[in-house]
């Protein structure tokens, strides 16, 4: 699938098949994460591939009721949970070098786009879930400290087709030389 047609064609997917995924395709969508940018090449991101279905369906009752994936994460046959570093992202020798904090959440998100990019490439669905209890989801886990735990996505092969959102037109929100000049 070439680059432009998997953006334009990637959706949420909060449905699954019970069929399982294959290992050669987990390790596919975690090399893609693996190859996306962090800041100074710090690398920050780790990865936790959740198969054990009582441990979803714990880390699916980490969610609010209100949020529509709490069932996506329970019912996927795959469940892989984002988790970053702390205190490397956005340092250099030790000093915070941004005025936006530790850059973490920036490098697991590029690192999560590419992953559910390359799943689409490959026919699996994907959601990214921000709306979680993650301490809870770190001590279910165990996660030790200094890492913390960011997005869940369940991966699976989709048993429905995702929405097509509306996008806004490029023309309103795309300035050119200062803020508010189209």
């Amino acid at each position: 699938m070439e680059i432009m047609e998997a953006i334009r064609t990637r959706r949420s997917i909060r449905s699954y098949k019970t069929e399982p995924v294959k290992e050669e395709s987990i390790n596919s969508v975690l090399d893609a994460a693996r190859w996306a940018p962090s800041w100074a090449n710090t690398q920050c991101r780790e990865f936790i591939v959740v198969k054990e279905g009582e441990t979803r369906r714990r880390l699916a009752e980490t969610l609010p009721l209100w949020n529509s994936a709490r069932l996506a994460i329970a019912q996927a046959p795959v469940l892989i949970v984002a988790c970053a570093r702390l205190g490397r992202s956005g340092f250099i020798d030790g000093e915070l070098n941004t005025d936006k904090g530790d850059w973490y959440m920036f490098d697991v998100a590029l690192a999560m786009q590419n992953l559910t990019l390359a799943a689409h490439a490959l026919g699996l669905g994907t959601v990214h879930v921000g709306a979680f209890d993650a301490r809870e989801a770190a001590r279910i886990l165990q996660v030790p400290a200094g890492v913390v735990v960011v997005e869940m996505t369940p991966l699976g092969y989709p048993a429905e087709d995702g929405r097509t959102p509306h996008r806004e037109p490029l023309s309103e929100m795309v300035f050119h030389e200062t803020y508010g000049q189209k």
